[in-house]
């Protein structure tokens, strides 16, 4: 399912540089779109979930085009978000070739994060200090986090955040760190508690406290619907590696608040 409304999306996004004639004046809240996932019965469904953050992406590209004066665009991609908010039956949109949607995703996904190979400058003589997050004065934004490359302690690319799960009930924060593949949350990703993660003084990338060899053992995020925000066993055993990597008064400064 998930594959099938993604790809349906990007064929629709797609749409907005072939010709039409598109009528010059584009009006965002014509396309109702907030209204309809309040209304729709569809967009309510947990499985039509992604499309809705989709829709969103592309009104999003919809207003970027209008900004930069190109209306006739920004119409199109309109015209697309209308055509899928219509629609009553989201989940048939689009192919369901598996190997094609891969295909269109890989390239749809960043390729700067090949392997560990890309180095830093860690190593040079006028590198500043690395950053606990919990010591970070102000505070990033969910934009500054999102999307940022991580590197390990030996300050390699390992990948970048994808995702950050904010408010357990036990406090705990999460970095969802896609580390390979075609960097998708749960295809190789990494959970990673937010507290330990340290940043650089620019505030543009993370590190982890593991070497790129020791991040290969991580285990992998085990689903893509984060049902293992629910088994205290898994996210136990998932933390206790990387608190152990810090020292012990840290580790008391960061771990959960009653």
């Amino acid at each position: 399912m998930f594959h099938r409304i993604r790809f349906g999306v990007l064929l629709a996004f797609g749409c907005m540089v072939g010709a039409s004639d598109a009528a010059a004046d584009c009006n965002i809240s014509d396309a109702l779109l907030e209204q309809a996932v309040l209304q729709k019965p569809e967009f309510r469904d947990s499985a039509n979930r992604q499309m809705v953050s989709d829709l969103r992406t592309l009104r999003d590209a919809a207003f970027i085009l209008w900004s930069y004066g190109l209306e006739d665009d920004c119409e199109r991609v309109l015209g697309n978000i209308r055509e899928l908010i219509a629609s009553p039956a989201m989940g048939s949109l689009g192919g369901n070739d598996e190997d094609e949607v891969d295909q269109q995703q890989a390239a749809a996904e960043p390729m700067r994060h090949q392997g560990g190979d890309v180095l830093g400058n860690r190593g040079n003589d006028d590198a500043l200090p690395l950053i606990d997050i919990n010591e970070l004065g102000p505070g990033l934004r969910v934009d500054e986090i999102v999307g940022a490359e991580v590197r390990s302690s030996d300050d390699r690319i390992i990948g970048e955040v994808r995702n950050v799960v904010i408010g357990t009930k036990d406090r705990w924060d999460y970095a969802i760190v896609a580390s390979g593949g075609f960097f998708i949350p749960g295809k190789d990703s990494i959970v990673v508690p937010l507290r330990y993660l340290q940043i650089n003084q620019e505030r543009d990338s993370f590190f982890l406290r593991l070497p790129e060899a020791e991040v290969r053992k991580v285990p992998l995020m085990p689903d893509q619907d984060y049902l293992w925000l629910s088994d205290e066993a898994w996210r136990t055993a998932n933390d206790a590696i990387f608190q152990r990597l810090i020292p012990l008064t840290e580790a008391a400064n960061a771990g959960p608040t009653p």
